[in-house]
Order: C-alpha cells, then sequence, then structure tokens
C-alpha cells in the first residue's frame, strides 16, 4: 500500500508507505495461562517496510522514517529538524547481539554506540 498527500501553495506535505507484516505459512499457538484459561494464536514470520515524512515549511516540521524487518533482524533510520536548523539522523538496526544505533548531526556534535558528547 501507497499513500502520498501533497498540497500546492507551499503547505505541508507528507507521504506514508507500507508492506507487510508477515510471509509464508501461519502456524498456530496454545498456551495456557496461570488462571488455566486456555488462548490461541498464531505466529508467522515477520517480514515488514514502512516509510513516511513530512515536510511543513510554515511550522518548520521536518521529520521522517523508514524501517525493514525480516524475521529477527530490523534495520532502519529516522530523521529530525531540530530548531536552530540541526538535521539529526539516527540509523539503527537490531538482530541477535542487541540493538545499535548510529546517530549523526548535520551541525557536528555526532554519537554512536549509545554515547553522549557536549554540545
Amino acid at each position: 500500500m501507497y499513500v502520498m498527500c501533497v498540497t500546492g501553495h507551499g503547505h505541508a506535505h507528507s507521504f506514508q508507505h507500507f508492506h507487510g507484516p508477515v510471509i509464508g505459512e501461519d502456524k498456530e499457538v496454545t498456551y495456557t495461562d496461570k488462571h488455566g484459561h486456555h488462548h490461541y494464536d498464531y505466529v508467522g514470520h515477520p517480514h515488514y517496510k514502512f516509510s513516511y515524512g513530512v515536510k511543513d515549511p510554515h511550522t518548520g516540521d521536518h521529520h521522517g522514517q523508514k524501517e525493514h524487518r525480516d524475521g529477527k533482524e530490523v534495520h532502519g533510520e529516522y530523521s529530525v529538524q531540530e530548531p536552530g536548523g540541526n538535521l539529526r539522523t539516527v540509523k539503527y538496526y537490531a538482530d541477535k547481539s542487541g540493538f545499535h544505533a548510529h546517530v549523526h548531526n548535520s551541525h557536528g556534535n555526532n554519537h554512536n554506540g549509545g554515547s553522549s558528547g557536549d554540545n
């Protein structure tokens, strides 16, 4: 699915895109909770992609995100235009070893691997 909304005359525009959420065969799983109630659910191989964004020159709201998941691996990035003009972009991935992020600031003061610095 792809949806796009655009307004004219210098006003804001935004977009969104989504594909997923699972592929392949699903499997029924059952379990009994601590109160003895039986529950049924279905699981499948998670597989999705999404993205969205907003750009509004009137309010200065500029941000977006995109992400892709296939099984237990997730890759993505998001960005936001901060007051003062700095564009902060965070690229990340998660896998068996945990969550990893790389932060880039267009005006410097970058942070990698969860560490931080002074402004």
